[in-house]
């Protein structure tokens, strides 16, 4: 008789511990963890949207806008809302997607039966259609139809079109960096994403008495190049018409403030337009004026030379006996042209681009002392400018200059160099001996307009004041006024062309001076590329040269000093 009463007590034990296992269960649920449970609610309704930045303008020197973003918008659709438009109204013949149709449609110059389809379904999220123009948007919103929104993004525009791409760079359709000045401000030109959090309903609605949070974006930076968008225009047609008349496969012009180390144009032939980079060959996408590596050819004479007298083994007057060729511990150095035995100074051996005169300027020095001053005048070494993507050139170690590599450094030959370096370099001559490392930034503007500078370039003090004086002279004198094709009416012109062999073909020729001759401040270098036969510098450089420093002087306003060229004593 006992057995049932205990298990009946056992029964409801077991149900008491159940009722209080549960209750106790209800208690931390609804009163202990409550907050916790709501927590998690309200995460899973929540529903969180990146705001985009608008990437940075970047800007000529004068202000002009060369790349911007302009606001655009992707329209969205919450399928599962649509259906609700105009469902309360009193006099809307059709409503739903019917009547959401007939209204979109218009806006977004689609079909009715198109909009419809686009509207009906159970997607929560889907694009109606990216990129539109803010006035179709706010056109789109002004409908209050259920379920349709819009993001902001950004189109990044070129206005100037192929003028200075080379520099700008451009982005990807995902707005990733991926080229120039674009590239290498990144950080700056990108700016902050903001978001944007929401809790919305079961049907895909924003909840209005839900939380709600927004960061807002911060827009990039502006940057400021230091190129002047009109003369970079100038140089890029200049350029393209230099290396088409002598057959060329591309070409490079360099303008170049010595004094402040600003690089004003720096175009490129071919080069693309940055709204459609995907139309240019991919070798066009860069900057040969810092990517392409060669040799200077005779140009480089000037650094011997300016070694030399720097070191004080050589004046302009000092005397050489010429021949065609000659040997130097049994390397035969030759001139570029058959000639009988000349009698040059060191001015005539400058000016008649003497292979033979110039070795025998070189002996004066040891090959330490001429590497030294190839590096101090900025070769083997990047320049500094602010653009991907640049290659350093060569300048092999004093102690490899073994053999005939001893005697043709001094011309030119034996090392490699890129055509900013070039122009840099032979600035040091216009700008009192002091070579400053140029830049294409002059600064970042802020959104409230607080401009900060990029900072004073580094400058290097390569030869003294005396020195830079006699090399202005030697170039001034290597120009005639009257006959050379590098002239500039009305100004004493300076300057000095190259040639030099690629591989066993190729060619590159190249020009580069100053004008005003005895107040200089504005260097130019025009360089053509990939030519299959020899043609001098001065027939292939020169001209451009001397059409894209008319244009320069002109643009910068600077104007003739009045003091006529000279003319050195350049034979014995």
């Amino acid at each position: 008789m006992g057995e049932p009463a205990t298990r009946h007590r056992l029964l409801i034990c077991l149900i008491m511990v159940a009722v209080l296992a549960l209750s106790g269960r209800l208690v931390w649920v609804q009163g202990l963890d409550a907050s916790a449970r709501a927590q998690e609610a309200i995460e899973q309704r929540t529903v969180t949207r990146t705001i985009p930045a608008l990437r940075g303008d970047i800007l000529d020197r004068d202000g002009t806008t060369l790349a911007s973003s302009v606001e655009r918008y992707d329209l969205w659709v919450n399928q599962l809302q649509v259906d609700e438009y105009l469902e309360n109204s009193t006099t809307a013949e059709v409503t739903g997607i019917e009547a959401a149709a007939k209204e979109l449609a218009p806006v977004l110059g689609w079909s009715e039966s198109e909009t419809r389809d686009a509207l009906t379904g159970d997607a929560g999220f889907s694009y109606l259609l990216k990129n539109v123009e803010p006035e179709v948007r706010d056109a789109v919103i002004a409908l209050k139809i259920p379920g349709i929104g819009a993001d902001r993004v950004a189109e990044r525009i070129y206005p100037a079109g192929s003028v200075g791409g080379n520099i700008l760079g451009f982005v990807g359709s995902d707005g990733a960096a991926l080229a120039g000045t674009e590239l290498s401000f990144d950080e700056e030109l990108r700016g902050t994403d903001g978001e944007t959090s929401y809790e919305r309903g079961a049907g895909g609605q924003i909840i209005p008495t839900g939380s709600q949070e927004t960061t807002p974006a911060v827009d990039g930076s502006d940057v400021l190049l230091t190129i002047d968008r009109d003369l970079q225009w100038k140089a890029q047609q200049i350029v393209a018409g230099a290396v088409e008349q002598v057959g060329g496969t591309g070409g490079s012009a360099v303008v170049y403030n010595s004094r402040t180390g600003e690089v004003l144009a720096l175009a490129e032939y071919p080069t693309y337009d940055p709204n459609d980079p995907g139309a240019a060959e991919e070798e066009d996408l860069g900057n040969r004026s810092i990517s392409n590596v060669f040799e200077p050819g005779s140009t480089g004479k000037l650094f011997t030379i300016a070694a030399a007298l720097e070191e004080g083994t050589v004046t302009p007057e000092t005397e050489y006996e010429i021949p065609y060729e000659r040997y130097f511990e049994g390397h035969r150095i030759k001139d570029s042209h058959v000639h009988p035995d000349q009698q040059l100074t060191t001015a005539g051996v400058l000016k008649n681009s003497s292979n033979v005169g110039t070795v025998q300027i070189s002996e004066t020095l040891t090959p330490q002392i001429r590497h030294d001053y190839l590096t101090a005048f900025g070769l083997g070494q990047p320049t500094g400018v602010e653009l991907p993507g640049e290659s350093a050139g060569i300048v092999h170690p004093a102690e490899d200059w073994t053999g005939r590599t001893r005697y043709t450094t001094s011309f030119g030959q034996g090392y490699s160099v890129n055509a900013l370096q070039m122009v840099s370099a032979v600035g040091t001559f216009a700008n009192d001996g002091v070579r400053v490392e140029p830049s294409l930034i002059a600064g970042t503007r802020a959104d409230d307009g607080t401009v900060t500078p990029l900072g004073e370039p580094e400058s290097t003090r390569v030869v003294s004041s005396d020195t830079a004086a006699t090399m202005q002279e030697l170039m001034d004198n290597n120009v005639d006024e009257e006959t050379s094709v590098a002239a500039v009416e009305g100004y004493a012109t300076a300057g000095k062309s190259g040639t030099a062999q690629v591989g066993e073909t190729g060619y590159t020729a190249s020009f580069i001076g100053f004008a005003p001759a005895d107040d200089p401040e504005i260097v130019v270098g025009v360089f053509v590329f990939g030519l299959d036969t020899f043609i001098s510098g001065s027939k292939a450089a020169a001209p451009a040269f001397s059409e894209l420093t008319t244009f320069t002087l002109q643009n910068q306003g600077i104007a003739p000093t009045g003091v006529p060229g000279r003319e050195l004593e350049n034979e014995w």
